[in-house]
């Protein structure tokens, strides 16, 4: 990317998609907001997959507190069987993919540690997916709400949403790679990094 800049601000995800991570490629540094609204029916606490009947939406149930804005103080509801549902979608999708057993222990535990908040459970995830994908990208945190940032400033909050295409500047640059139920319904882009990963391990920085 020319002019590129100095890093890029995303809302907080679960199990982000791609272009969250081709950011973190394109500038080095990536600064999670941690002082927003939390908002429903977004990638805060989606993520999706590529399933045997096609795009499949994991969702994670949450307890907002009441009146509460603040990102950081929305709980995880452990009284749904998610986290095994989850686990089980994940397995049945990707089990046959290349690096799926490879990677698995690095994830799955942090699924189980059962962290309180969607803030930990999606920042402990984004962190070990950034050193599994051999990204060299500072992680860090905005501390406070702005509405708006400078030139030197990719955001990218309301642009990676899954009810929006793929923005044109990461849309442009998708290589098709393999995928384990392609020959069923083509290549899909825009899922979750963990599609990338498990279908082609070290090689996945390569299409960031």
């Amino acid at each position: 990317m020319n002019n590129r800049p100095a890093r890029a601000i995303v809302s907080t995800a679960y199990f982000p998609p791609v272009e969250y991570f081709m950011a973190a490629s394109d500038t080095g540094c990536i600064l999670i907001e941690d002082s927003g609204s939390y908002v429903k029916q977004s990638y805060r606490n989606r993520c999706r997959i590529y399933a045997c009947d096609g795009i499949l939406s994991l969702t994670v149930p949450v307890l907002q507190p009441q009146g509460a804005r603040d990102i950081r103080g929305v709980r995880i509801d452990y009284s749904k069987p998610w986290l095994q549902q989850h686990e089980r979608a994940l397995i049945s999708a990707y089990r046959t993919s290349a690096f799926f057993e490879y990677y698995q222990d690095d994830i799955f535990p942090i699924l189980d540690s059962r962290p309180e908040t969607l803030f930990e459970l999606n920042t402990a995830l984004t962190i070990r997916l950034t050193e599994l994908l051999g990204l060299k990208c500072a992680v860090s945190f905005t501390g406070d709400f702005r509405k708006e940032y400078g030139q030197d400033t990719m955001d990218l909050r309301e642009a990676i949403h899954p009810k929006k295409p793929v923005p044109d500047v990461f849309k442009s640059r998708f290589k098709p790679y393999y995928q384990v139920f392609s020959e069923k319904y083509g290549f899909i882009s825009g899922l979750s990094v963990l599609d990338l990963l498990f279908n082609e391990g070290p090689n996945a920085i390569s299409f960031l």
